[in-house]
């Protein structure tokens, strides 16, 4: 940072336009989280409507990946083999239409959100890079969020069963980038000491999406409406919400838009009700600094670490977490309420992570959360037979397991956040939820094992995930780096810190 010198300095035009050296001789500069905490507020009226505005698109996620539990549910109380397939609008799910309960059909149940995953890691990685390089994060936002209101419809007029999962996969592939971005959005106008507990704030949208599911489900019976009645909230979403949410200012300032970063930030610091004196400006970014990829990431010893087991982490969290919570219907009630009470059980966790993130370090809230979330599995898996108190135990463990796994698999998502600077950030969120899409593939394949093994498999899983979360660098009330020579000196001044 470089001190005022006490000379009068110039008009707010000169804070605006590109630095030259002589304007520095009386400025004082700063990155975007001291002028945060000095000046603009870290978390006032335009950080809370940006919060809430992009947020939006968590509960629309919920929307597009959970359809599935109704839209490919076995009709109730009816053989869909021996009876005559309903045809188009009137079928209730797509194993009633297509018969996916006959012969060797099962599998195609299991396929299409296989593919909807498959697009997911897929579209997380593409979107991750295109939102930190030349379209940014609002761009990334508008693009996907209209890909999934488009392919979301579509998926309501599929002809055949091969046509429906194709369109499945492509609405993962928008999916991927709609959360990615939305949470970036919400988060990196926010100041270091409340980004934690409002980044973790974001999930509590996507337990509201499912809770809204649920009750769309029961109003729309026919799978073909329901698609189309869950994708028109994106057509909403587009032409309602998105004309009023900015784009973050660290990425502006990443990509030496200085005037356009600076002017984001007089106009949270006037919705907040605060100044910027005209000293003040944001230090710009190193020449050379501006862009960088995924591949940058992994060249450097320092952040390949931190990648590889922020990787391997949401891998292992994501078998347990997509494992308990995507099988709700296996659980013996009626399945909107199954659905309601799953969404409505992970809501604690978010609040207490919430609020426990202001005192705690990550590194111990992850590596918690995680350890218990696989002993309650492991517990789970222990508990062998029929009785009706071994299973009210099971179901215990298993409410506990989701509990701890909601926390500490969210979690990752802020901690990822916080260990790659602005330049790579998206990058690197699209590879860990990559990696998360892929557990989710594998989940459903650990279930379809049955008795006790999954709550075996998931317990190893959620012990090894808590293991490797021990070697991630805490960085609590650590500044969010823009660069990776930031990041990388910034390390380097501390010396008793782990990379």
């Amino acid at each position: 940072m470089l001190a005022a010198n006490g000379e009068e300095c110039g008009d707010l035009a000169a804070v605006l336009l590109p630095l030259t050296e002589d304007h520095r001789g009386c400025d004082e500069g700063m990155g975007v989280d001291e002028m945060l905490r000095r000046f603009v507020g870290e978390f006032g009226p335009w950080q809370l409507r940006q919060f809430l505005l992009a947020s939006i698109a968590w509960a629309l996620n919920a929307l597009h990946t959970m359809v599935v539990v109704f839209a490919n549910r076995d009709p109730d109380g009816r053989d869909s083999c021996s009876a005559a397939p309903l045809p188009g609008w009137r079928a209730v799910s797509t194993v009633e239409e297509w018969g996916l309960t006959c012969g060797g059909e099962r599998f195609k149940v299991g396929l299409a959100q296989t593919a909807f995953f498959s697009g997911a890691m897929i579209g997380a990685a593409i979107f991750g890079h295109l939102s930190d390089t030349f379209l940014g994060r609002k761009g990334a936002l508008t693009l996907s969020s209209s890909l999934n209101a488009t392919f979301g419809i579509l998926t309501a007029f599929s002809p055949a069963f091969w046509s429906y999962a194709a369109l499945r996969f492509l609405t993962g592939l928008s999916t991927g980038g709609v959360g990615l971005s939305a949470f970036v959005l919400a988060t990196e106008p926010v100041g270091p000491t409340r980004r934690a507990s409002v980044a973790m704030s974001t999930f509590f949208f996507f337990s509201i999406g499912a809770s809204i599911l649920s009750l769309i489900a029961f109003f729309v019976p026919s799978w073909r409406l329901l698609y189309i009645a869950t994708s028109f909230p994106s057509v909403l979403f587009i032409f309602l919400a998105l004309p009023f949410i900015s784009e973050s200012p660290r990425w502006h300032h990443v990509r030496r838009n200085h005037s356009a970063a600076m002017s984001i930030m007089l106009e949270i610091a006037k919705t907040n009700g605060s100044t910027i004196p005209d000293r003040a400006y944001l230090v710009p970014v190193d020449s050379g600094s501006s862009t960088a990829s995924i591949f940058d990431v992994l060249q450097s010893p320092l952040t390949r670490s931190r990648l590889l087991l922020a990787v391997a982490i949401n891998l292992l969290g994501s078998v347990v977490y997509y494992g308990l919570t995507l099988n709700v219907g296996s659980l013996g009630t009626d399945l909107h309420f199954a659905v309601v009470m799953n969404a409505v059980a992970e809501l604690p966790a978010y609040a207490m992570t919430a609020v426990a993130l202001r005192w705690c370090g990550r590194r111990p809230m992850t590596t918690g959360t995680l350890w218990l979330s696989g002993a309650s599995c492991i517990a789970g898996g222990m508990l062998v037979g029929n009785g009706q108190v071994l299973m009210a135990a099971r179901l215990l463990c298993a409410a506990v397991g989701i509990f701890a796994e909601a926390g500490g698999f969210d979690l990752l998502y802020i901690y990822t956040a916080e260990l790659f600077p602005t330049v790579v950030r998206n990058a690197a969120l699209g590879c860990v939820t990559l990696a998360g899409q892929l557990g989710a593939m594998a989940a459903p394949m650990v279930v379809a094992a049955g008795g006790r093994w999954p709550f075996v498999v998931f317990g190893a899983c959620g012990m090894a995930a808590g293991a490797l979360g021990w070697f991630l660098p805490e960085t609590c009330n650590r500044p969010l780096y823009e660069t990776l020579e930031a990041l990388e000196g910034g390390e380097a001044e501390k010396p008793s810190a782990g990379g």
